[in-house]
């Protein structure tokens, strides 16, 4: 008998003798009653020795034998023992992943990019990451840390600030050597791409409240191209698909690479929502949560905002 075999057969036969039925055994091990009886005839011809009698008074039902009582306590405390080891082994292996949360945006354009210089510094931890537009529940997905996009206040979650963010419009190198701006109206005259992920976000910075900031009240900023995703409004910017307002940390990369031109690069409006790192806060004893964390914000701290700090910002935050 292999061993897959053998412990089936065990369990069909430590169920079947505590419920003295092979019926009751299969609706436990979710098969059918002829596959426990099989399974518990198997193990008899290979031990030579019966584990059951058949009683036909009153109820039908199966008696283990005097050597089937006899090996019980051993058999169940073997099974007590294999599960222990079972959930030791998952616990020793959940001690070595981390389960992230972040946008598909966020993953494509800031964390990914990035990634391997985590995987040098601690090469023994896994990260599982769920890339969601909607926000998840960390308690029932078993999540351990996330990033998210907001004014910093999410029930029953720690959150710690990574970056804030600047907002601007960008165009691609083609486009901008056709374009004349000056000005902020003047790219009323041009094709505007909308990003609409954060609509239902208070606070997130449109076009058009983007011009308002910047005093051209009640823009016609209607018209345009409007995409979901802002890793896909930056593509499109990137094709030459029109003008995108921009977020500074989205768009780091594809500026410093030269992907993307930064129109009007001496205003800058500050968006008032800002990029949290968010966690359950018993996950941070989880050996290797710190060390995520301090990446997180090492890696953080390096990016676009020291640039944005020698242009001139345009009053204070959107209100």
């Amino acid at each position: 008998m292999s061993a897959p075999a053998y412990l089936n057969a065990l369990k069909a036969f430590e169920a079947s003798a505590r419920h003295q039925s092979f019926s009751a055994a299969g609706k436990e091990l979710n098969v059918s009653s002829a596959a426990v009886g099989q399974l518990v005839r198997s193990l008899e011809d290979w031990l030579g020795v019966p584990l059951f009698t058949r009683t036909t008074s009153g109820r039908q039902r199966i008696v283990p034998t005097e050597a089937a009582l006899a090996a019980l306590p051993d058999i169940r405390a073997g099974f007590d023992r294999l599960s222990i080891g079972l959930a030791k082994l998952k616990e020793s292996v959940s001690q070595n992943t981390l389960t992230l949360t972040v946008s598909p945006a966020f993953a494509s354009k800031w964390l990914l990019p990035r990634i391997e210089s985590f995987s040098a510094q601690d090469p023994d931890t896994d990260l599982l990451l769920d890339t969601n537009q909607r926000i998840v529940d960390f308690v029932v997905q078993h999540i351990d840390i996330g990033v998210r996009y907001g004014a910093g206040n999410w029930p029953g979650l720690v959150s710690e600030k990574l970056m804030e963010e600047a907002v601007f419009p960008v165009c691609s190198p083609d486009l901008y050597k056709r374009l004349n701006i000056r000005e902020p109206a003047d790219l009323l005259t041009h094709t505007l791409i909308h990003d609409m992920t954060g609509d239902s976000n208070a606070g997130y910075v449109t076009w058009e409240t983007w011009f308002e900031r910047l005093g051209v009240s009640k823009a016609p900023v209607g018209r345009g191209h409007r995409i979901n995703n802002s890793a896909a409004v930056l593509q499109a910017a990137v094709d030459g698909q029109g003008i995108a307002l921009a977020r500074s940390v989205m768009a780091c990369d594809d500026v410093k690479s030269g992907r993307l031109i930064r129109l009007l690069p001496e205003l800058t409006v500050l968006s008032p929502l800002s990029y949290y790192a968010v966690y359950r806060a018993e996950c941070i004893t989880k050996p290797r949560m710190k060390s995520f964390l301090g990446w997180l914000k090492d890696e953080a701290s390096k990016d676009c905002p020291t640039e944005m700090s020698m242009h001139k910002h345009v009053g204070n935050k959107l209100r």
